[in-house]
């Protein structure tokens, strides 16, 4: 690790590269601006970790933990966020001639070709037009936290639309499809031993799908998404939970009530123990900000970080756009290439960096990762006070903009 000084900048904690002292000004900003509880923020440069600071409280209840100083070592649920560490472990698979993305995923999962899915590929689960947004099925509370009850219904479901001809969100079901796709064509036992050998431990991170015993105590509580952020300097366009609730509510029977709310623990347990031991790939990796900078950082730079997570033809993949358009669950306009969210100009809340291939994933309430091959930048940002913000949060926004301000943009 390069040499770095140790600053503190108010409340902050941690290691920053003095070139970079102004993210840790906006970083601490927040705390006052926005009300933030607990967060960190890093960021990657070039190969090498340049921010990785954190401040403000957490809370644990399980581990009988309230108001400890937030640390190096906590993690917190990360949300969507994790989708886009759901598509590296697919497209590593690509790579290595296992999976083709134009393969039906029959052909490895045979009860899948159920419901008229015989011909829906990976491409199709990964760029979100398979039409498998939710469970037609009625998913009882605690059936979440059971991987093979899981998997089966997925593999008995139905699609909503015809694939390929809509694009629609899938908020959890993406990830147990490819979760168990990458079980079943990789040899593992289960998909976060296939994670943890093939990055998390490479890289030295702390990121897990399904939290181990001896980490519980190290978990950060989320908060429910109640409160605006204040001073918030940028609008969501739509992009709340809001307006994502009044389209659930306009129909209760639709695609979008059931992919949030079938069932309704997918909104209700994210802090219970089933929750942080399930493996729930889409929606419940636990990680640290650093661990996601890590992840991204070694995508924009190869073997400069801890050796190469895809070779370069792969990696173009995560910029190759697949689709752009109205979003059947969201109610609005998304950008998706194979697993990874786009940038769109003319929205800051879905501008992933500033270079023309950068590519990521935000999480419900804030976490997010992004990697910018053009500046060779990797970001991650965790927070445990969910904003509203169904896309980037403003406190990422803001973190961002000075990242880039660091570099001239």
């Amino acid at each position: 690790m390069p040499a770095f000084n140790i600053q503190g900048v108010g409340v902050v904690k941690g290691f920053f590269n003095p070139r970079w002292a102004g993210v840790a000004d906006q970083f601490a900003e927040l705390f006052s601006t926005c009300g933030e509880q607990g967060a960190g923020v890093a960021l990657y440069h070039c190969g090498e970790l340049v921010v990785n600071i954190w401040a403000g409280e957490r809370g644990n209840r399980l581990a009988g933990i309230a108001n400890q100083p937030w640390n190096e070592s906590t993690i917190v649920n990360i949300f969507s966020a994790g989708k886009g560490l759901v598509a590296l472990c697919v497209l590593q698979l690509v790579a290595q001639g296992k999976l083709e993305l134009d393969s039906p995923i029959a052909a490895f999962w045979p009860e899948f070709a159920q419901g008229d899915k015989a011909k829906i590929t990976v491409r199709d689960v990964l760029s979100h037009r398979s039409g498998l947004s939710a469970f037609h099925q009625h998913i009882a509370d605690d059936q979440i936290f059971n991987w093979d009850a899981m998997t089966a219904a997925a593999a008995n479901e139905t699609p909503w639309w015809e694939p390929r001809t809509g694009q629609g969100y899938s908020p959890f079901m993406y990830g147990w499809i490819l979760g168990e796709l990458v079980r079943r064509v990789s040899g593992y036992a289960s998909f976060n031993d296939y994670f943890q050998a093939q990055v998390a431990a490479p890289l030295g991170v702390t990121c897990y799908f399904g939290v181990p015993d001896s980490v519980l105590n190290l978990i950060a509580d989320t908060g429910p998404l109640k409160r605006n952020l204040s001073n918030a300097p940028v609008a969501s366009n739509g992009a709340d939970s809001i307006a994502l609730g009044k389209l659930m509510k306009a129909d209760p029977r639709g695609v979008t009530n059931r992919a949030f709310c079938n069932p309704i623990s997918l909104m209700t347990a994210t802090n219970t123990k089933a929750w942080r031991q399930a493996q729930i790939p889409a929606a419940n990796a636990h990680a640290n900000a650093q661990a996601i900078a890590a992840i991204y950082g070694a995508l924009c730079c190869g073997d400069r970080v801890n050796g190469e997570l895809l070779p370069a033809e792969i990696l173009a993949l995560c910029s190759q756009e697949q689709t752009f358009g109205h979003d059947q669950v969201l109610g609005l306009p998304l950008r998706f290439s194979h697993g990874f969210m786009l940038s769109q100009a003319d929205r800051p809340d879905c501008r992933y960096g500033r270079g023309a291939r950068a590519f990521g994933h935000p999480g419900a309430g804030g976490c997010i990762g992004f990697a910018d091959p053009d500046y060779q930048l990797g970001f991650g940002y965790v927070t445990s006070r969910m904003g509203q913000n169904v896309l980037i949060d403003e406190r990422a926004v803001q973190l961002i903009d000075a990242a880039y301000a660091v570099l001239g943009e």
